[in-house]
């Protein structure tokens, strides 16, 4: 297995608040990869005591702790134990109910010698090579999806999309959201090659239409994770009249994971 892993903060002033890891069973046949991008909290609070990575850090970790350790539990209901596991860490001392209780997109891919399992939950997005070289991007698009209105301002989105039926889901302090995840299982002979990618990385695609999915992939395969990082904040930093962004922060937390599986 030949893997890359690059994370870069969007804000060196600000701790990054992506996760990653990529893991190999102490079988030595299959792994796994987790990435976590953080919800960056608003300026009023999210109820919480506790920072946005401090919450990734710990569903990341029992995400991928479960993943390796647990192969007979699908990546839903190990999403959910995940989830449980980490609110039971900080429900005595915080608001959970809060629309803004520290949460994160979730992406999950785990592969043995029969199989490729996966679980996308909100915006960040995972690439699916196959030996033929062909590039399958599997997304969860519901955010895309919502009419720009019903994203205008923080208060609207907390108030009537997030969570919520209708909207989109991320995963906070309710198990249950790990059923609206976007799944699947691959046979693993259709499966060469797997990347990645946090929203702040999608950007290329996403926001400056560089190319398409299989562009992206490409560009990963050939120039390398860190590569596509920069390339990002060369466009991110050129887009001085907000074409692109618009009201998107100028920087995010950017973080690529490419494993040949």
């Amino acid at each position: 297995m030949r893997t890359e892993l690059v994370s870069e903060a969007g804000d060196p002033a600000r701790p990054n608040e992506d996760f990653a890891s990529v893991t190999l069973p102490a079988s030595g046949q299959g792994g796994s990869l987790v990435v976590l991008d953080g919800v960056t909290p608003p300026k009023d609070g999210t109820g919480c005591l506790h920072s946005v990575p401090w919450f990734t850090a710990r569903l990341g970790g029992a995400l991928t702790e479960l993943t390796v350790s647990r192969p007979d539990v699908p990546p839903t209901e190990a999403l959910s134990r995940a989830i449980a596991r980490t609110a039971a860490a900080h429900a005595d001392t915080c608001d959970l109910s809060h629309p803004r209780t520290p949460q994160a997109t979730v992406v999950v891919a785990r592969w043995s010698a029969e199989t490729v399992e996966y679980l996308v939950l909100s915006d960040s997005a995972l690439l699916v090579e196959s030996p033929t070289g062909s590039v399958v991007p599997l997304l969860d698009d519901r955010i895309a999806r919502l009419p720009r209105s019903a994203l205008a301002t923080d208060a609207l989105v907390d108030s009537a999309v997030r969570n919520k039926e209708g909207g989109f889901f991320t995963a906070a302090a309710d198990p249950s959201v790990a059923g609206r995840a976007v799944t699947g299982t691959l046979p693993r002979t259709e499966v060469r090659t797997l990347v990645a990618l946090t929203d702040g990385a999608t950007r290329w695609v996403e926001k400056f239409h560089e190319g398409d999915w299989e562009d992206c992939f490409r560009f990963v395969r050939k120039e390398g994770a860190a590569a596509l990082v920069a390339r990002v904040r060369a466009l991110e930093v050129a887009d001085t009249e907000r074409v692109f962004l618009r009201r998107s922060k100028t920087h995010d937390d950017a973080t690529v994971v490419f494993a040949e599986v």
